[in-house]
């Protein structure tokens, strides 16, 4: 088996209504990142000085050495910005969720006290605001561990939410793993919050957002004014609220930085912002947790039917039938690079066409002739296949006056002479007339011609089928 686990499906065309409370056309989740105190620093242990996200553009480690500017922009977050910030969403009466670094939650007590007396959230951000993609999995889930235990401490509370932000390939299935998260923020897939299979469990994951976040003033190409913050703000949030007025609400998460967004020109765009999404109806501010619950409750984790983790016997049971009698094509089509994208009927009709359309001429040809004639013998005497059966049906083809059926008789007759197969046609595509009509039109075809017509028509009616199946 040839599997791709990442996910390049999710909801698809139509995601599901998120029913956010009282009828919300948008939930706005407002995070402020706590990291202040937690960042790297040979203070802290760390073997060099912060370099990442700051005020100081392009700024490089210093081995060894303790930055005092890194340092000090740092220390301005957690003694002005914080409490900028801490003013403004308490006034606007926001719901919030803080990521906390446990080291920096532990080095600022006067702030965990205040974000306890708001009412909001205090999410895990890690042990330490570093980076974590050369950890060994043991060692980072040390490292989780010991945040968990840490913010339980200095918060009188263990973390529901988990995000690491400078994570690494394992740190999702390691908090899945841990198993005491209501949510997992460590991803940037989507607009709704959904659900991964982890380590044996069903995790719920909020996406969480890079571009609607201030991270972006401290990036070469990223916000460089104030209003450019806001106008991206308010084009994302006029954009999800639209979607929401057509039946399609959405989240949108705004990422803050007291370092950062808690500077005066910025905090006064963000500002602007609130207010403005404020003005409109039906927008939601919740915390995290809020959105994890609401979820659980609304679209709980359920079974699925996926085909890409099916063994071949299941897989060929299940799908041997929709190219008619030609299990050769879901047998092969299970040794195909399969992954989430292909469970759903769109997913496994694709792998079953490519298998069918780079098949030899003669494989090809036996598919076509493994069809029954329309209104033929095999249909008078019951010996069609469930779905062919069917198919006919809905057509009225069990049905013919005997001047009808004598019709098809000769056409049947005519056309399997000169192409060798029998007429093949997606019966729900067309009524009896239509079906007529296409017959005496592509009776006159050449061989070739209609050879690719008919396998068209072979994949459509395998695409019916699949579609046909509960893949829910």
């Amino acid at each position: 088996m040839d599997r791709y686990e990442r996910d390049m499906l999710g909801y698809g065309q139509r995601p599901p209504n998120a029913n956010w409370p009282n009828g919300a056309k948008i939930a706005v989740q407002v995070v402020v990142n706590y990291e202040e105190g937690g960042e790297n620093s040979i203070l802290h242990g760390d073997k060099a000085s912060e370099a990442f996200l700051s005020d100081v553009i392009g700024a490089q480690p210093w081995p060894n050495q303790r930055h005092w500017n890194m340092e000090s922009m740092y220390e301005y977050g957690a003694r002005a910005g914080f409490w900028r910030l801490y003013r403004m969403l308490t006034e606007a009466r926001i719901g919030v969720t803080v990521f906390g670094v446990a080291t920096a939650l532990a080095r600022s007590p006067t702030q965990v006290r205040a974000m306890q007396t708001a009412g909001w959230e205090i999410a895990s951000h890690g042990l330490k605001w570093i980076e974590y993609k050369d950890f060994y999995r043991k060692d980072e889930r040390d490292h989780m561990l010991e945040a968990i235990r840490m913010h339980r401490a200095v918060t009188g509370q263990r973390p529901v939410g988990w995000y690491t932000g400078r994570c690494s390939e394992n740190t999702v299935e390691l908090a899945a793993e841990e198993g005491g998260f209501a949510y997992v923020s460590d991803v940037y897939d989507d607009d709704l919050p959904h659900w991964m299979e982890l380590e044996g469990r069903r995790q719920l994951v909020i996406p969480y957002s890079l571009e609607t976040n201030d991270m972006r003033f401290s990036v070469a190409a990223g916000f460089g004014s104030g209003t450019e913050f806001y106008d991206y703000l308010k084009d994302s949030f006029d954009c999800l609220y639209a979607e929401g007025e057509a039946g399609s609400p959405k989240m949108m998460s705004v990422g803050l930085h007291c370092r950062l967004a808690g500077r005066p020109g910025r905090a006064a765009a963000l500002k602007r912002f609130l207010d403005y999404a404020r003005g409109h109806e039906g927008v939601w501010f919740p915390r995290r947790i809020d959105i994890a619950r609401h979820w659980a409750k609304e679209h709980p984790a359920a079974d699925r039917v996926r085909p890409s983790r099916m063994d071949k016997a299941l897989f060929t049971e299940q799908f041997g039938g929709v190219f008619e009698h030609s299990p050769w094509i879901a047998e092969r089509a299970h040794a195909l690079e399969l992954g989430p994208a292909h469970d759903c009927p769109a997913g496994v009709h694709s792998a079953l066409a490519r298998i069918f359309r780079r098949a030899s001429e003669e494989e090809r040809l036996g598919v076509l002739a493994a069809h029954p004639d329309l209104a033929g013998k095999l249909a008078a005497a019951k010996r069609l296949t469930p779905d062919s059966t069917e198919e006919q049906r809905s057509a009225g083809l069990d049905a013919l006056t005997d001047e009808e059926r004598a019709t098809f008789d000769a056409l049947n007759a005519r056309y399997t002479a000169k192409f060798g197969f029998p007429f093949i046609i997606a019966v729900r595509d067309y009524d009896k007339a239509g079906i007529l009509a296409a017959f005496k039109r592509r009776i006159e075809h050449d061989r070739a011609e209609e050879i690719e017509e008919a396998a068209r028509q072979v994949e459509r009616i395998a695409e019916l089928r699949l579609y046909a199946m509960d893949f829910s």
